[in-house]
């Protein structure tokens, strides 16, 4: 008796869960929905809560290193406390809100290099956490933000790479504690100037703030620059913009004032 008491405080033989999304992927303000099938185990147990948050992959920087971890964010508890019995089965119907600033993870049906992103879903019992359970996700653009990478990809610019970095941006509202840089090569005709186009997204219900950081190249007796652009998107206005053409005249004029010419 001694060891099976043991046994149950090390979490042997107790409950399992297993979280089936109907549909993987979403958008920015979005939602996923899904269950969450809780098995009991061997013995009875009294599970304190069941919550779910979305998971991805951020890059910190801390003095002159940097290292990555796991961020969890949009956290939302989906149950409070029951008694799960031996052998029981506990099914949790669930509609799970997406952050309107959740970093993206695919676009054009390709994933995005570099992005990692799932629905953790975590149980509590006798004050132990279980974080057992980790669905992947795909986090597709919404409209506007899709426009404006389209308007890119017409112009030559081709995806390198995206990251989330752990801060925030100067001037910009944000809610999430980190944000994402979607990194893209110039296209040939800025290649002479441009380094990297790095995009940041940062989206509410009304529209979307985007921010461009341009890395300049260095001359023979001068030093590369970066240059930063900011402008807002309206969701229902976006299609009224010729992009390709506006994020054109962004480039050109940023270059030209700083003295780099093509």
């Amino acid at each position: 008796m001694v060891f099976k008491r043991l046994m149950q405080a090390m979490g042997v033989g107790g409950p399992s869960v297993e979280t089936v999304l109907a549909n993987p992927n979403c958008r920015p303000g979005g939602h996923l929905e899904g269950r969450i099938q809780v098995a009991g185990g061997d013995h009875a147990v009294d599970v304190s809560y069941v919550a779910l948050g979305l998971v991805t992959r951020v890059e910190v920087e801390s003095g002159d290193s940097e290292y990555d971890t796991t961020q969890e964010f949009g956290r939302r508890q989906v149950t409070g406390a029951f008694r799960l019995e031996p052998g029981q089965r506990h099914d949790i119907p669930f509609r799970f809100d997406v952050p309107w600033e959740t970093p993206l993870t695919d676009l054009y049906g390709q994933h995005l290099h570099g992005m990692t992103m799932g629905l953790r879903t975590e149980l509590e019992v006798a004050r132990a956490v279980d974080k057992g359970d980790l669905d992947p996700v795909a986090v597709h653009p919404l409209p506007a933000q899709e426009r404006l990478l389209e308007g890119l990809l017409r112009l030559g610019f081709r995806f390198a790479r995206a990251d989330v970095e752990r801060g925030h941006i100067y001037g910009v509202r944000q809610s999430l504690p980190f944000y994402q840089e979607i990194e893209f090569l110039p296209a040939p005709q800025y290649a002479r100037a441009i380094n990297q186009l790095e995009v940041t997204f940062v989206t509410d219900p009304q529209q979307v703030q985007v921010v461009l950081e341009i890395d300049k190249r260095g001359g023979l007796f001068t030093e590369g620059r970066d240059a930063f652009g900011r402008f807002t998107v309206d969701h229902a206005t976006v299609d009224r913009t010729d992009w390709a053409a506006q994020l054109d005249a962004w480039l050109r004029q940023s270059i030209q004032r700083r003295g780099l010419f093509f």
